[in-house]
């Protein structure tokens, strides 16, 4: 992408080093920039104040010459530089030499810088002075049938455009050209809304823009690698006082800037795509690494609670009887439980010699009798009947008490 620069950063660097060299010395370089602009540059040990500056640019269209500059250019030029550079005639092979003088250049370094700068422009002044001379001045040249023959403006080998004046306007063409098929469709988006701007009341007063896949028909007759492109054909209308007066300067360079700013605008727009869909893809990325992280989470969660979701997988009338076979298990033990305790009551009732209860003797009878004893509390209450069955005496024990028998009446 060439863009129109209205400084020369090479001739400016130059110029700043003569200026503020400190050993002068004899100088004499050539110079050659885009478009075919060539320099000159000429200084002396002796006089090191003065700089002899020449150039030679190719006639930015065939009909203009090649040998001097039209009035408009050198009015600009003398307009510009003042005292701190005077047009000399021409050194041979250029159309322009400038006598530069240092010493009337500002002493403040800022604004030595900008009057350095200024001079850099040179190429600049001249390109957009040939362009308005051309413009004002420059007469129709009628082909036959209403057919105005296209001027070739070809500052930039590479990207041509085409200016064609007319009577009553003057129509600028510019043949569209992209190396990338995704620059087109950029590059045709951006032409739609520019005709849709131009096309409404906001901007009446704008040129005309139109856009054609296909050559237009003002171009017939041109040849085919000036008319090969894959980005289309756009077209500018502009009226005399669209071209003149204060608005010349900015219509020029807008003119001599446009291919490269569509250029740049597509590749801003190429550059604006591409990091939105990098950012998306982030923001994708990270919902789907989120997503995972919660699925191991909730994996690990069901795998540690397997019970819990058994149980509540069972169904209602499950649940239900559950729940009554453990109450019915709960209230078998209850009854285990009140038996034990009414058991050990009764064996607590039990009547000792140690609680006091005495037994009521009704008499002993040997030779195999019995007798009946009764237990009573100290209140006299029956609490049981001992049947004693004793032996014969023909008995063999020697122990009453073992041969005796116990046999106890509730």
């Amino acid at each position: 992408m060439a863009c129109f620069n209205k400084v020369s950063p090479a001739l400016v660097e130059i110029l700043n080093r003569l200026q503020s060299a400190e050993t002068p010395t004899d100088f004499d370089h050539n110079l050659h920039e885009y478009g075919s602009a060539r320099y000159n540059i000429q200084a002396s040990a002796s006089n090191p104040e003065i700089v002899n500056l020449s150039i030679w640019m190719p006639p930015i269209y065939p009909e203009s010459s090649s040998d001097c500059l039209p009035n408009c250019a050198l009015q600009d030029i003398r307009n510009l530089y003042f005292d701190a550079a005077q047009i000399e005639p021409p050194k041979q092979g250029f159309m322009l030499t400038l006598r530069i003088n240092f010493t009337k250049l500002p002493k403040r370094k800022d604004d030595r810088t900008k009057a350095i700068t200024e001079i850099g422009s040179l190429q600049s002044i001249i390109l957009m002075s040939q362009l308005k001379d051309m413009l004002w001045n420059l007469e129709p040249k009628d082909i036959g049938s209403g057919i105005y023959k296209p001027i070739k403006i070809a500052y930039q080998p590479r990207d041509p455009f085409f200016i064609i004046k007319m009577p009553e306007k003057t129509i600028v063409i510019y043949p569209m050209r992209f190396g990338d098929d995704s620059d087109v469709v950029l590059a045709t988006s951006f032409f739609q809304e520019l005709i849709d701007a131009s096309n409404s009341a906001a901007y009446s007063k704008a040129p005309r823009c139109s856009w054609s896949p296909i050559p237009p028909s003002e171009l017939r007759g041109e040849s085919f690698h000036c008319l090969t492109t894959n980005g289309g054909f756009v077209s500018f209308e502009f009226f005399s006082q669209q071209i003149k007066g204060i608005k010349a300067e900015n219509t020029v360079r807008n003119l001599l800037n446009f291919i490269a700013y569509v250029k740049y605008h597509v590749k801003c727009t190429r550059g604006f795509i591409q990091r939105k869909m990098r950012q998306r893809q982030e923001s994708l990325t990270e919902a789907i690494r989120n997503a995972r992280i919660g699925e191991e989470d909730n994996g690990k969660q069901q795998n540690g609670h397997k019970h819990v979701k058994k149980l509540m997988n069972f169904s209602k009338s499950k649940v239900l009887k559950r729940r009554k076979e453990t109450s019915a298990a709960v209230e078998s033990l209850k009854g285990v439980n009140r038996r034990e305790e009414e058991e050990a009551e009764k064996e607590s009732l039990l009547p000792s010699e140690k609680n006091g209860a005495a037994p009521a003797i009704s008499g002993r009878k040997k030779n195999g009798s019995t007798r009946k004893v009764q237990w009573n509390d100290n209140k006299g209450n029956n609490l049981v009947e001992v049947l004693e069955f004793y032996p014969s005496e023909e008995s063999d024990s020697d122990d009453e008490f073992l041969d005796s028998c116990f046999c106890i009446i509730m």
